[in-house]
């Protein structure tokens, strides 16, 4: 059974009901929920306006800002444990005459340090009916999806400027322990492993983790140690696959993210006519369509919207021949019932043909380069003999900006195992990036050879073989995280190079084998459909192709679900931007914290 389609935010929803919502729920009594940005954020991935309604909640206030007093209504707070949103909520309870609620529902994402509970028991214990914490220190961003809430995590995991300071210690552990919180939410105690290799922040993280699994268990809400379940989470550090974060990708998310200026999950496009006006459209999971489609290859998209959109026409016969975006605009007009229908498959044959030329334009050509050199075979399987030569028309072409120059660049160091240091800066003078040159430089610091030498030998995995499976020739290349998704869970990982963190491998292994000990087979089949998990996390953000891997490979393994998470996730674009960052110093990088 494939996974439903609101997988993490829906379980992430079903648990604040019940730890929050529930927790204070009276009969026809409204409260006011009061959030910081966190916590803002975490509710828009999960719920709407009317899920909070049908929940009690009248009115939705930030806790940092001033706020008129409305003394007849209780309120809650649900907010992380720092020192800003703790001073916004004693601030509504100075002094009782004043106070601008009838009383307090505290209920922190995560542990509230000591010195913050006891400021808040001495200021306004008498207003707080209830304060609690609640574990969820994660971002559900789709369904198989998480992100956490580390501001600058690029920067601080990888920059050599914090080599020496605690600061890099302290954001591992603040990492780990929001994996935890995914981990709790999900029910699963997972075995870890992780991709030994030259950095260890893959093995320090996952050590981290695994020891905050113990203590999480030793004391959860039950007060009991729970046993390592069907599952397993897998660490692994952010240049294990370098190609996959800089190739052009042509599947109808990732290209869309990366070619197209989309913030937020939110396009903008002009509706089509003399007077066209600006619209914009939330690319999420409550639209259907956007799920069906946003991992097709753009050739396929191109051609289903169409016929989608003529399919709703026919059914009313509204209209003939070919279909133009303004007689759609008409036929919305006769037909209510599909105007909702229509205007979302209306924003993404937009969005599609907005992709598309940009590929025409300059993007086409690139493509075939980056291919040949990311997987060194050309589209009909033959060896590419000379690298620099693939790669010179590309850095020769005037229309080409200089991103898109920079990535293949790259994509010609990663071929090569590095270059010489002459090589690189020839390379650099002449397609005139001087100023950009630390995109390339810089990824040494994630331990990806830029310069050769023979300390500098990549360990590579080991490739799948699919060579039968269809592609189109421009997206020959799959994201090596997918291999490892299968290897996984074919039970194929070596352990020499993706060691366990806890002394024995869970009795989960991928591969069906039961032992002695575990329920009869037929039951464990059963059990491993509804419960067995992959959950991967990658240090420094993940691309929108390993995403949709984790879609696809639960989709072909029916008995296991993928999720896939990370610090942040990428664009080429912005992953540029901050491997240059990261040999600047830190009070030019990193936002203040709290």
């Amino acid at each position: 059974m494939a996974p439903a389609v609101r997988g993490l935010k829906s379980l992430v929803w079903q648990k604040l009901k019940s730890l929050v919502f529930d927790d204070c729920r009276k009969e026809e009594e409204w409260k006011i929920i009061l959030l910081d940005d966190y916590t803002t954020k975490l509710l828009s991935l999960c719920c709407k306006m009317t899920d909070l309604l049908a929940e009690g909640i009248t009115v939705v206030e930030n806790v940092y800002k001033n706020r008129e007093p409305v003394p007849h209504m209780k309120a809650i707070y649900f907010i992380t444990p720092t020192k800003k949103s703790v001073d916004g909520l004693i601030d509504d309870f100075i002094t009782k005459s004043s106070s601008r609620y009838k009383a307090a529902y505290v209920y922190f994402t995560d542990f509230c340090p000591d010195n913050l509970f006891n400021k808040i028991k001495s200021s306004c214990a008498k207003s707080i009916r209830r304060c609690k914490e609640i574990n969820i220190s994660f971002f559900p961003y789709e369904s198989q999806v998480f992100t956490l809430n580390v501001p600058d995590a690029f920067y601080r995991c990888y920059s050599p400027t914090l080599e020496k300071t605690k600061d890099k210690d302290a954001v591992m552990q603040v990492m780990a322990e929001q994996i935890v919180t995914l981990c709790a939410t999900l029910d699963e105690n997972p075995g870890v492993r992780y991709k030994s290799g030259p950095s260890d922040k893959a093995s320090k993280l996952a050590q981290l983790v695994e020891k905050s699994l113990e203590n999480y268990y030793k004391t959860d809400e039950k007060s009991q140690i729970k046993a390592k379940t069907h599952s397993q989470l897998i660490i692994i550090d952010r240049g294990f696959d370098p190609v996959s974060t800089v190739l052009h990708e042509l599947t109808f998310q990732a290209m869309a993210y990366d070619l197209l200026p989309i913030e937020n999950d939110t396009y903008k496009y002009k509706t089509e006519g003399p007077a066209g006006k600006e619209r914009e459209a939330i690319l999420e999971e409550d639209d259907e369509l956007w799920v069906k489609i946003r991992h097709k290859h753009i050739a396929d998209v191109i051609e289903e919207i169409p016929k989608l959109l003529k399919e709703v026409s026919s059914k009313r016969k509204a209209t003939e021949g070919k279909l133009s975006i303004s007689a759609l605009a008409q036929l919305m007009k006769k037909m209510p019932h599909y105007r909702k229908e229509i205007s979302r498959q209306v924003v993404h044959l937009n969005l599609a043909e907005d992709c598309m030329s940009k590929f025409k334009s300059n993007i086409e050509r690139l493509c075939k380069t980056e291919q040949d050199l990311a997987l060194g075979t050309d589209a009909e399987g033959q060896k590419v003999k000379d690298s620099m030569r693939v790669l010179l028309p590309v850095l020769l072409n005037k229309s080409h900006e200089s991103y898109d120059k920079i990535r293949a660049i790259l994509l010609y160091i990663f071929s090569t195992n590095g270059t010489t240091q002459e090589n690189l800066d020839k390379l650099i003078q002449n397609v005139q990036i001087e100023t950009d040159s630390d995109m390339i430089r810089n990824w040494k610091y994630l331990d990806v050879p830029v310069i050769s030498s023979s300390a500098a030998q990549q360990h590579k995995h080991q490739r799948r073989d699919r060579s039968s499976e269809e592609t189109y020739q421009l997206s020959r290349w799959t994201p090596i995280i997918k291999d490892v998704m299968e290897d996984a869970i074919e039970n194929k990982l070596d352990s020499k190079d993706w060691p366990y963190c806890s002394q024995c491998p869970p009795t989960w292994n991928g591969s069906g084998a039961v032992s002695a000990r575990q329920k009869t087979k037929a039951n464990y089949q059963d059990e491993r459909k509804s419960s067995a998990r992959l959950i991967i996390f990658v240090i420094g953000g993940i691309t929108y192709s390993e995403m949709r891997s984790a879609y696809e490979v639960s989709q072909v393994y029916k008995s296991c679900e993928v999720v896939i998470g990370s610090t942040h996730i990428l664009t080429p674009k912005r992953l540029l931007d901050e491997v240059k960052s990261l040999s600047k110093p830190k009070d030019m990088v990193c936002i203040k914290d709290e």
